[in-house]
């Protein structure tokens, strides 16, 4: 089986935010930074180079694969800011309605900037991801 690649690191969150280059990229990562960590009541750590993760889970899949993840995760891309939602983004399909701009895979939520987006529903998102995964 095929050894996951994005491992929690000892890497510091604050340096890796603050390295962003883009002013306004950073000042969105540390606006959701705030919200992760109030709703998951955890200390952010890095995942790789470049994924900033709050608390941990243990999956496992239909396939049989397992492993030890983050509950949610942002990480600030060159194209946009992507939140990762553990709980999988599909399952919010009212909330996703009136959050504003954005686009969406599997687990991930992909945001331009903040400015395009309803702040107290992306944090009723968070909260109910955090929520889905904890149980």
């Amino acid at each position: 089986m095929a050894e996951l690649k994005t491992k929690k690191t000892k890497a510091s969150v604050e340096k890796f935010i603050q390295g962003v280059k883009d002013e306004k990229r950073r000042k969105d990562c540390l606006t959701v930074l705030a919200m992760m960590k109030e709703l998951t009541k955890t200390v952010p750590k890095m995942w790789g180079t470049s994924i900033v993760g709050f608390g941990s889970h243990h999956y496992k899949y239909a396939s049989g694969r397992e492993g030890d993840g983050f509950v949610v995760g942002f990480s600030p891309r060159k194209q946009d800011l992507t939140l990762y939602l553990m709980s999988g983004v599909a399952r919010h399909p009212d909330l996703l309605s009136e959050l504003g701009k954005h686009k969406t895979g599997v687990g991930c939520l992909y945001i331009k900037t903040l400015d395009d987006i309803h702040l107290p529903t992306l944090k009723r998102l968070i909260r109910e991801s955090v929520r889905f995964v904890r149980q």
